[in-house]
C-alpha cells in the first residue's frame, strides 16, 4: 500500500502542467485523525480542508500553527465566531448573511477573511451553492463595500457524481467562464484568483479546466 507521503507527491505530479501551471492541493482531512493530518504536513501538505468547525478547532489546536485550514463544508452562521481567529479561506459561502457574519467576526478579530462563493454546477439536488445570477447580485450588491473584513477571493463548485466525464468537464468549464466573466467585478474586496474545483474523482479534469485548488481526501488518506 502506498504512504500518504507517497500519494501526496504523487498528486502534486499530477498538478503541474506542461506549460507550468500548477493548482495547489488542499488535503481534505475531515474524519482523519492527527496522527495522519501529522504524516500530511511531514509530507510537505500544509493546507488542509474540513467539513465541520468544530473538528476543525480541534485539529487547530492540538497541530502545528504554520497549517493553513479551509472550510470547505456547508456553513452556518452561528458557527462562524469559532474559526474565524485562524481560517485561512471559507470556501462555501453561500448566501449574503453569510458573508456578513465573516465579516462581522473577523472584524472582532482584526482580520480580513477570504472567501469564495460557492456556485451550483452539478445536475444534483443535494448540493448547496448560489446560482450564477445570485453570485452577481452578491458582488454587485452596494452593500459589499461595507464589508471591510472580508475579501471575495474566487469561486467553488462540485461536479456532478457521475462516470461520465464530459460531464464533468462541461461543469468544470462553466464554472471556469462564469469565474472569467466575475473579473470585471474586481476592486478591493473582489479579486478573482481562486477557483476551487475538483475532488478525488475527477481533480485532473478540474485542472485540465483551471482550477487553481483542488480538494483531495481518499486519493491521499485512502477511503473511509
Amino acid at each position: 500500500m502506498s504512504s500518504i507521503a507517497d500519494n501526496i507527491a504523487r498528486i502534486e505530479k499530477g498538478l503541474k502542467q506542461e506549460n507550468g501551471y500548477k493548482a495547489r492541493l488542499i488535503a481534505v482531512t475531515k474524519t482523519k485523525p492527527e496522527s495522519l493530518l501529522l504524516e500530511a504536513y511531514e509530507a510537505g501538505c500544509k493546507q488542509f480542508g474540513e467539513n465541520k468547525v468544530q473538528e476543525m478547532v480541534g485539529k487547530y489546536e492540538a497541530l502545528p500553527k504554520d497549517i493553513d485550514w479551509h472550510m470547505i463544508g456547508h456553513l452556518q452562521s452561528n458557527k462562524v465566531k469559532y474559526m474565524a481567529p485562524f481560517v485561512s479561506l471559507i470556501h462555501s459561502i453561500d448566501s449574503f448573511k453569510l458573508l456578513k457574519e465573516v465579516n462581522k467576526e473577523a472584524a472582532k478579530n482584526n482580520r480580513v477573511i477570504d472567501c469564495l462563493l460557492q456556485i451550483f454546477i452539478a445536475s444534483e439536488e443535494t448540493k448547496f451553492g448560489l446560482s450564477p445570477e445570485e453570485a452577481e447580485e452578491i458582488l454587485t450588491a452596494p452593500e459589499l463595500t461595507s464589508l471591510q473584513n472580508i475579501r471575495i477571493a474566487g469561486l467553488m463548485g462540485m461536479a456532478s457524481n457521475t462516470e461520465n466525464e464530459e460531464v464533468v468537464r462541461a461543469e468544470f468549464r462553466g464554472l471556469k467562464n462564469l469565474f472569467e466573466s466575475f473579473k470585471k467585478f474586481s476592486n478591493n474586496q473582489v479579486q478573482m484568483r481562486e477557483l476551487s474545483m475538483g475532488m478525488s474523482g475527477d481533480y485532473l479534469i478540474a485542472v485540465e479546466e483551471g482550477s487553481t485548488l483542488v480538494r483531495v481526501g481518499s486519493a491521499i488518506f485512502g477511503s473511509r
